[in-house]
C-alpha cells in the first residue's frame, strides 16, 4: 500500500508541475478508487500532503523562466487559506455525494469555457493580443484575493489544492498566458494554504499522516520534472492538453457521482 501511496505522489506532482494544480484532483479519486480510502481520508491526506512546498522545485523553474507573479500569487494564497477553513466545514457537515456532484458539474463549466466552445459553436474568432505571459491591464489586488477566496473553499470542500480553479480563472478573467497562470498557480500553493481545512479534517479523525507524508515526497520530485516538460511545450499544445486533462478529471466525476 505504501508504495502505491508513493506513485500516486509523484503522478500527482508531475501533473502539479506541468499545470499548477496542488493535486488533489489526481490523489482523490486514486486513493479512492486504488487504495480504498473514505472520501473525507482522501480529502484530508490530499490537502495535508500539499501543505509543505511540494512544488518548490517546479516553482524555481518557471521563476527563473520568468513565468511567475509574486504578487498575485501572494494574495491568492491568502485568499485560499481563509477559504478552506469554510470549504473544510462545509464537507464534514453535509453529504459529500452532492458535493461531488455540483463539482462535476462546475468541472463541465471549466471545460467548455477554457476551450470557448461557446466561440466555436457561433463561430467567432477571438483574436490573440497577448505579448506578454501576465496582463497588461493593472487590476485590482483584492479581484486576486477574491479567486484564491473561492479556491480555497472549493479546495477544503473536496480535497483539491485549488490549482483547477485558480489556472482557468487567471486565463480567462485576467488574460495570464497558460504557462505563467499555471506557474503563478502553482507558486501560490507553496505556502501552507490549506492548514486551517486538514487542522478541521484532523480533528474529525480522517487524516492517515502516513499517507501524507509519502504522496508529499513524491509531489516534490514530479513536480520538477512536470515543470521541466512543460516548459517545452508550445503554448497552444499546453492549452490542449490541460483542456484533457480537465475532461478526464470531470467524466470520472460524472461517471461516480452523477
Amino acid at each position: 500500500m505504501e508504495i502505491a501511496i508513493l506513485i500516486v505522489g509523484i503522478f500527482t506532482g508531475i501533473l502539479s508541475g506541468m499545470f499548477g494544480i496542488g493535486g488533489g484532483i489526481v490523489m482523490v479519486p486514486v486513493l479512492i478508487a486504488v487504495c480504498g480510502l473514505g472520501m473525507l481520508d482522501a480529502y484530508a491526506s490530499s490537502l495535508a500532503a500539499m501543505l509543505l512546498p511540494v512544488g518548490i522545485l517546479g516553482v524555481i523553474n518557471y521563476y527563473k523562466a520568468g513565468f511567475i507573479n509574486v504578487k498575485h500569487a501572494l494574495w491568492i494564497a491568502v485568499g485560499m487559506f481563509v477559504g478552506s477553513f469554510f470549504g473544510a466545514k462545509v464537507a464534514v457537515s453535509i453529504d459529500i455525494s452532492w458535493l461531488s456532484k455540483l463539482y462535476a458539474l462546475f468541472l463541465l463549466y471549466v471545460i467548455i469555457q477554457f476551450l470557448n466552445i461557446p466561440q466555436l459553436i457561433f463561430g467567432k474568432k477571438k483574436k490573440e493580443t497577448l505579448h506578454s505571459p501576465f496582463p497588461t491591464v493593472h487590476y485590482p489586488l483584492w479581484q486576486f484575493l477574491v479567486v484564491g477566496l473561492f479556491a480555497g473553499v472549493i479546495a477544503g470542500m473536496f480535497g483539491k489544492g485549488g490549482g483547477i480553479i485558480v489556472v482557468p480563472a487567471l486565463v480567462k478573467l485576467f488574460n495570464y498566458d497558460t504557462r505563467a497562470a499555471t506557474a503563478t498557480s502553482l507558486a501560490a500553493l507553496q505556502l501552507p494554504t490549506g492548514l486551517p481545512s486538514v487542522i478541521v479534517y484532523a480533528q474529525d479523525g480522517h487524516l492517515n499522516y502516513l499517507y501524507a507524508t509519502l504522496l508529499a515526497v513524491g509531489i516534490v520530485i514530479g513536480a520538477f520534472f512536470g515543470s521541466k516538460w512543460a516548459l517545452k511545450l508550445s503554448g497552444v499544445i499546453f492549452k490542449r492538453i490541460y483542456a484533457v486533462f480537465l475532461v478526464g478529471a470531470a467524466g470520472y466525476m460524472v461517471l461516480k457521482y452523477l
